[in-house]
């Protein structure tokens, strides 16, 4: 199974989680706004997360989801964390969805303050999903 996992964070805090799917998978955590981000070939399954900004997430998130190549995708599991709310679950989600790709049901959110406590449940949920 192939896997890629991207992610944006300006805390650092979405990148933890994202390094704790991308050691379950054997892979790089490559933030979207890094080169070599672009998924150029076919990848099963997709770990893709940021946090929300102002209410919404972020324009270079938003811009990295809308230039998916969806024929790429197997299939997405969406991620985030935040001090607050869990809508960047639902915002990264449906911008997938209008893409045609496949958003696994079942997501995984942190809250800010929590996220260097629960690394390994990061990971058990990477685990379970794959």
């Amino acid at each position: 199974m192939s896997v890629a996992v991207r992610y944006l964070s300006k805390s650092g805090n979405t990148k933890k989680v994202a390094e704790a799917f991308a050691r379950v998978a054997g892979v790089d955590a490559i933030s979207v706004d890094q080169e070599g981000a672009k998924i150029t070939e076919r990848v099963d399954t997709l770990f893709i997360g940021g946090a929300l900004y102002a209410y919404g997430i972020d324009n270079v998130l938003k811009e990295y989801i809308a230039g998916i190549d969806a024929s790429k995708i197997g299939r997405a599991v969406v991620f985030s964390t935040s001090w607050l709310s869990k809508h960047a679950l639902d915002l990264i989600a449906k911008g997938l969805k209008e893409k045609g790709i496949e958003v696994v049901s079942e997501t995984f959110y942190l809250k800010s303050k929590a996220v260097d406590s629960n690394i390994a449940a990061a990971e058990e949920f990477a685990k379970r999903v794959l």
